[in-house]
């Protein structure tokens, strides 16, 4: 065959399928669906390009409108997860059904976010609450856009927690934050007998220990960054095991002293498989 006269339909499905997947799957999805090419149309609504869709950075609004018109409607069975900005969650979500979407993924996400739509009042309170096993929240707040982190704490991180009925994973990237605040609330905040992956971080190792006095009893992934270890706290916290630990990860980027703390809690995860430390000891190797 004369490999000059060798064309793109030439191609068998598997070598068509490698490159396809070297594109962003939005635009693979938005240039071939409806060109009167039966072939690539098939090509096109495979699984993985449908899977998961990603919608960050995309400004053009009339792909956004064909997406929810004519593309979404088609796919909806497939898709399992979803990475967009807070300002397409609408447009997008109540585009059609997705009755096997469970993962979400939410850039430039600020506290108001949480007011606006993780409400009994919200229009995607079913899609959340219903549907919705793992979160991924990329936290754009900053430290001095709150009034404290005890407030954010409950008003954002708790009301996270309570809304998604069904969350099993949450992952919170927080790079302008420095994380949750549980001394002196009550054991009730940040509550919840599903989940079983968390990723967050911590303002202090105190709120470490919070998170696993007993409060998330299924948990059994942890990963926390702390910001300090409070060489004054007092607090006795409860100290029994932890079986269902498989998973544990704990960094800071700052020195400390109490390095007993840090192995009082390892004694409690008797059940470990994985264990990540990234921290800075003073006095010790």
């Amino acid at each position: 065959m004369n490999q000059s006269n060798v064309h793109l339909l030439d191609l068998p499905n598997e070598v068509l399928l490698v490159i396809l997947r070297k594109l962003n799957n939005i635009d693979v999805l938005y240039s071939l669906l409806d060109i009167n090419n039966r072939r690539f149309d098939i090509l096109a609504q495979d699984k993985i390009f449908t899977d998961v869709l990603n919608f960050v950075d995309i400004d053009n609004m009339s792909l956004i409108d064909r997406f929810c018109i004519d593309i979404l409607p088609r796919i909806h069975d497939n898709i399992k997860s979803i990475i967009l900005e807070p300002v397409l969650m609408e447009r997008i979500l109540l585009a059609t059904v997705y009755p096997n979407l469970t993962e979400l993924k939410l850039f430039n996400f600020k506290q108001q976010i949480v007011s606006k739509y993780f409400t009994d009042e919200s229009s995607l309170r079913s899609i959340f609450q219903q549907r919705i096993t793992n979160l991924i929240l990329v936290n754009n707040d900053t430290h001095e856009s709150i009034s404290s982190l005890k407030d954010y704490t409950k008003n954002v991180y708790a009301n996270i927690l309570n809304f998604f009925k069904n969350l099993k994973h949450l992952n919170i990237i927080a790079p302008y934050l420095p994380g949750l605040s549980l001394r002196n609330l009550p054991s009730t905040t940040f509550y919840s007998s599903i989940l079983t992956h968390l990723s967050i971080n911590a303002a202090t190792f105190d709120g470490c220990l919070y998170l696993l006095d007993g409060r998330l009893k299924r948990l059994t992934s942890f990963n926390v960054t702390v910001y300090s270890i409070d060489n004054s706290s007092t607090i006795v916290h409860n100290m029994d095991k932890l079986p269902n630990l498989k998973c544990f990860s704990l960094k800071t980027y700052f020195q400390f002293q109490q390095y007993d703390q840090i192995l009082s809690l390892l004694r409690r995860m008797s059940y470990l498989e994985s264990l990540t430390l990234y921290i800075c000891v003073k006095g010790h190797n």
